[in-house]
């Protein structure tokens, strides 16, 4: 295919991303009251340990309301469309691969899957609970009236959710560093106290709360996909190394 060829099939890619994405933001808008229900879990199931805190979120101007349609909206829709858009591009992508590559694409693509939505479940059954756990005892210890806003709930969300969802992918990013090279599995195993000490950094910046708690909740299972890395890695650099 020539130049232009590839830019013709590049923006049908990014159309039916668009479309695919549109459609599920669509189905979220009309079903919006079941969208909302769904990701005030966290907070209810929290409200169910602890009666006093309210369940009920509040806007503190009359376009808050907007601000939080547009967010479940674009949630919903980015998670939704997420495989379908791994799919398209692996699409545009494999013509051009060989059929060595074409091995480590489609496991790598699937393996990206499986730990973005792992880390997002992660997130939101327990990590986000967790936080707002913690942060209404803080609330009810210093004597303050727990009103928190929908649009900052959700931001909360958002973050908890994509935030563990981008950082699980940490382990892949590994095992693709030492099959391409980059870095040897004994490397790993030698700085492995050095990269625990830096998922707690990373865990005590990212976790919106700073007690012990929350942020080892977060690095804990970096740490152990930090291990299983390393396992994968070692079985990549022997395959590699037979082929």
């Amino acid at each position: 295919m020539g130049f232009l060829s590839h830019l013709e099939e590049l923006r049908w890619t990014l159309i039916k991303c668009i479309i695919v994405f549109a459609i599920f933001v669509t189905v979220i808008a009309y079903k919006l009251d079941i969208a909302s229900e769904f990701l005030t879990r966290p907070l209810l199931q929290v409200q169910g340990e602890f009666p006093k805190l309210k369940g009920d979120l509040v806007t503190n101007s009359p376009m808050s309301v907007f601000s939080v349609i547009i967010d479940i909206c674009l949630i919903g829709g980015v998670t939704l469309s997420l495989p379908f858009w791994l799919f398209f591009i692996g699409q545009f992508v494999a013509p051009a691969l060989t059929k060595k590559e074409m091995k480590v694409i489609v496991p790598t693509g699937l393996a990206a899957l499986v730990l973005f939505t792992g880390g997002s479940a992660f997130g939101y059954y327990f990590l986000a609970p967790s936080t707002i756990r913690v942060a209404f005892q803080l609330n009810e210890l210093l004597g303050y009236t727990v009103m928190w806003t929908a649009d900052k709930y959700y931001s909360l969300l958002l973050w908890m959710t994509f935030g563990m969802g981008g950082a699980f992918e940490f382990p892949l990013l590994v095992v693709l560093a030492v099959y391409m090279g980059l870095i040897e599995v004994a490397t790993l195993r030698k700085f492995r106290r050095h990269a625990v000490v830096v998922m707690f950094i990373i865990a005590a910046v990212v976790t919106p709360t700073p007690d012990p708690f929350n942020q080892t909740l977060f690095a804990v299972p970096l740490i152990i996909l930090y291990e299983l890395a390393i396992w994968v890695s070692a079985f990549v650099g022997r395959r590699n190394k037979q082929d």
